[in-house]
């Protein structure tokens, strides 16, 4: 299998620079609203990036002229669903929300996830857009609401789970069960955020800048131990203890490990060599991954 050269998207705009991967939502006429093909390039995306070892950040942004950085799902022809026949014979329960894959996919990627917020959100880019990325940045202006209780539905894509665990239940349920409008430096909702910048325009380049110091001088293997320990935590401290036990008996004998303190005396950046296709343990995942179906449906 050749390397990807993220070319051919519809609904995307990819490059790849100094290992970044930035993903750029292209739907300005369409104020960047997620729909099926859109769903369906930026999980083929997330999954590349996952296991190309020249990306080792990925940002994502939208074509900044909408005003919206996601105004949400596309819902021209209302809650269009479009259960396959073996769906339909299955019942409710065999429905993927296109969503939560997404967020899940987003979740799962083992480098450095960022979301450039430039934008308005509402909806989906709120949820999947947002909440399963690492870091955060958003411009001050951007109006941001969870509507899914004032549009007759529930939050969807994994948000029920991710925003309690970034915010506490508490702030959740202010956003989550009064659909609210509010701006990223509303105290519901400010610890989301990396940084809050005071433009649109500022908002990818400083993101962009962030990633590329990061890239530069992490070990992707480390950044991916480091995801699972804080995502894949057990079920108690001593759980914990025991895999972070192990990964450090792991990484302190690795090539990385070696550079980080040679660097270190040498007074120099670090120059990792340690690939996620090579050198990530055997052990790596430790939890019980769950496959989840990717639905090639519009919504």
């Amino acid at each position: 299998m050749g390397l990807p050269d993220y070319k051919g998207y519809k609904e995307l705009l990819v490059t790849l620079e100094n290992g970044v991967l930035t993903v750029l939502i292209n739907r300005a006429k369409q104020r960047n609203t997620f729909n099926g093909p859109t769903f369906l390039e930026l999980v083929n995306v997330f999954e590349l990036a996952d296991l190309d070892d020249r990306v080792k950040a990925v940002i994502l942004t939208a074509e900044h002229t909408a005003a919206a950085y996601c105004s949400g799902a596309d819902i021209a022809g209302g809650w269009d669903l479009l259960f396959t026949p073996e769906e339909e014979k299955e019942g409710e329960h065999a429905h993927r929300d296109s969503g939560g894959v997404l967020a899940l996919t987003i979740y799962r990627c083992r480098k450095l996830t960022i979301a450039a917020v430039n934008g308005h959100a509402a909806g989906v880019g709120m949820t999947a857009l947002q909440l399963p990325f690492d870091v955060r940045f958003a411009w001050s202006g951007a109006k941001l609401t969870f509507p899914f209780v004032r549009r007759g539905i529930v939050p969807e894509a994994t948000s029920s789970y991710l925003l309690p665990r970034l915010l506490g239940q508490s702030r959740a349920m202010s956003l989550l069960l009064t659909g609210e409008t509010i701006t990223p430096d509303h105290p519901h909702i400010s610890a989301l955020y990396h940084q809050i910048l005071p433009t649109r325009e500022a908002v990818y380049p400083t993101a962009k800048a962030f990633a590329e110091e990061l890239a530069a001088n992490t070990s992707q293997v480390s950044i991916a131990l480091a995801k699972g320990l804080v995502q894949h935590p057990g079920d108690s401290a001593e759980e914990n203890h025991l895999n972070d036990s192990r990964s450090m008996r792991i990484t302190g004998k690795s090539v990385d490990a070696a550079e980080g303190v040679k660097s270190f005396f040498e007074r120099r950046p670090p120059r990792f060599a340690g690939k996620l296709s090579t050198d990530l343990p055997s052990w790596h995942p430790w939890w019980r991954p769950l496959d989840v179906k990717h639905r090639k449906t519009k919504l």
